[in-house]
């Protein structure tokens, strides 16, 4: 059992002083890789109808705005015809 408490506690320093050296490097983060293909960054559009947050490229246009689906662009132009 006494063993074990003194493990426990080297190891609890080992992180003390891991973290402090990496502090004073400046590396507050581990570093992590990037994706080299990340796709990139869309505007997000809001469904005329439902209010649901989509990326442009999903949008369908439509009168009245952008819609997420079929479905809905048929339902938002019926519900709102052409005066």
């Amino acid at each position: 059992m006494k063993f074990l408490v003194v493990i426990l506690v080297l190891v609890v320093l080992w992180l003390l002083l891991r973290g402090t050296a990496r502090r004073a490097r400046g590396d507050d983060a581990p570093r992590r890789s990037r994706p080299t293909s990340a796709p990139p960054a869309q505007p997000m559009l809001v469904c005329a109808h439902c209010g649901l947050h989509l990326p442009r490229d999903e949008a369908l246009p439509g009168r009245g705005g952008v819609f997420c689906g079929e479905a809905h662009r048929a339902a938002y132009e019926q519900q709102h015809p052409v005066r």
